[in-house]
């Protein structure tokens, strides 16, 4: 299984730490964050990974360059100036995604989730992973029951960012600029998204403050 990771927003919630590195390449620990989503992929076995890119994308793959050292072969989905949010960006790496189910994960997350759990070959059109709700998301995104994702429901988790999709998840989409949220709830209605909840450590890292909180755990600050 091939495994994308998206990392073409601009991060203007991380300015002015973006303002000239690419929010994939900030660092916590002894590497950038998005070093922690490939050295995990690997580890799994999911050695074929796609990186999409925008704002300062060149900054991206000179850095992670053909994958070698990792262990991994990466090539990349180059969107220009103007990112294409999740939805667009996915749909525009297609091509190299193939035609088997693909793994997805936002690049601005740290994440200890176990890749080699995950299911391959989805039941339904696509499945996701969801995570009990963090302090700055109380509200949540999906109901889980019986292992298929529903749009409302009495309990409601946080979309973690991680998931697998049939390609045909996106048959019909046009190229553009779009987010994936409302495919994900088009795909729930119908039935046709499953999930799972894990509840293991997972940090959306959308400030300097969280990308601070998280170098001080990886280094033992905390």
């Amino acid at each position: 299984m091939k495994a994308m990771i998206l990392a073409a927003g601009r991060g203007e919630r991380m300015r002015p730490l973006t303002d000239t590195t690419p929010k994939p390449l900030l660092r916590a620990g002894d590497r950038a964050l998005i070093e922690y989503h490939i050295d995990a992929l690997v580890a799994a076995g999911l050695t074929e990974i796609i990186i999409n890119h925008a704002w300062l994308g060149a900054q991206i793959e000179a850095t992670l360059g053909d994958g070698d050292r990792y262990g991994a072969r990466i090539l990349y989905s180059a969107e220009g100036e103007q990112a294409l949010e999740t939805g667009g960006g996915i749909v525009n790496a297609l091509p190299l995604l193939g035609s088997e189910p693909f793994l997805v994960i936002n690049g601005d997350v740290y994440t200890e989730y176990p890749f080699v759990a995950l299911k391959t070959q989805p039941t339904a059109l696509a499945h996701i992973v969801l995570i009990p709700n963090p302090p700055h998301h109380p509200k949540g995104d999906f109901a889980l029951q019986e292992g298929r994702v529903r749009n409302s429901g009495t309990t409601l988790y946080t979309f973690s960012g991680i998931s697998v999709y049939r390609p045909e998840f996106f048959a019909g989409c046009a190229n553009g600029i779009f987010p994936l949220a409302r495919l994900l709830r088009q795909a729930a209605e119908a039935g046709q998204l499953t999930g799972e909840l894990y509840e293991g450590f997972w940090m959306d890292i959308g400030t300097p403050a969280r990308l601070q909180e998280l170098h001080l755990r990886l280094t033992g600050g905390v």
